[in-house]
């Protein structure tokens, strides 16, 4: 679950893990500060943190999976708020030394990416964690969600070979 690109998985078990990995990469900090911090932990620390991050990719993808969406969009919600804040920042920095009219509409501008940055961020969050994925087979496999027909109970006895009923029988 944690590794694999492929399939779907639903809300819940997104959010499990993701607690799990947060719990994990907290523990791994305390014991940093309690153990100092050497060098050989910050190694470590950056291969849990390399571990953590390609986890955290492999569930979003199976969340898009699930709302039947292509891993491409993860592009989008990832680095696109970072793109667009950013486009509204270099416009700014361009007219560092405007006054007047230049100015105001630079600010309003950053202003406006930010926020469009920020919305961006949300939708990817509202997309990947809160909406349900759709409802039976795509064309990233089964429903997670749907019922199966494999059952975790004991196999009945009158279908396995070889059994002997133990029932009454009526002559």
């Amino acid at each position: 679950m944690f590794f694999g690109f492929r399939g779907r998985i639903n809300r819940a078990k997104y959010w499990l893990a993701l607690l799990i990995l947060f719990t994990g990469d907290a523990a791994l900090t305390l014991l940093g500060r309690a153990a100092g911090g050497g060098t050989t932990f910050q190694v470590v620390s950056h291969a849990v943190n390399l571990a953590i991050f390609v986890s955290t990719l492999a569930l979003g993808i199976k969340r898009l999976h699930d709302r039947d969406r292509a891993a491409w969009w993860l592009l989008l919600f990832y680095i696109g708020p970072f793109l667009v804040g950013l486009a509204g920042w270099l416009f700014l920095w361009t007219t560092a030394g405007s006054f007047g009219d230049t100015r105001v509409v630079s600010l309003f501008l950053l202003r406006l990416s930010l926020l469009a940055g920020i919305a961006l961020a949300i939708w990817g969050q509202v997309e990947i964690g809160f909406r349900r994925g759709t409802a039976g087979y795509n064309r990233f496999g089964a429903d997670p969600l749907a019922k199966s027909d494999h059952r975790w109970s004991r196999p009945r006895r009158d279908l396995v070979i070889g059994a002997t009923t133990n029932a009454p029988i009526d002559h």
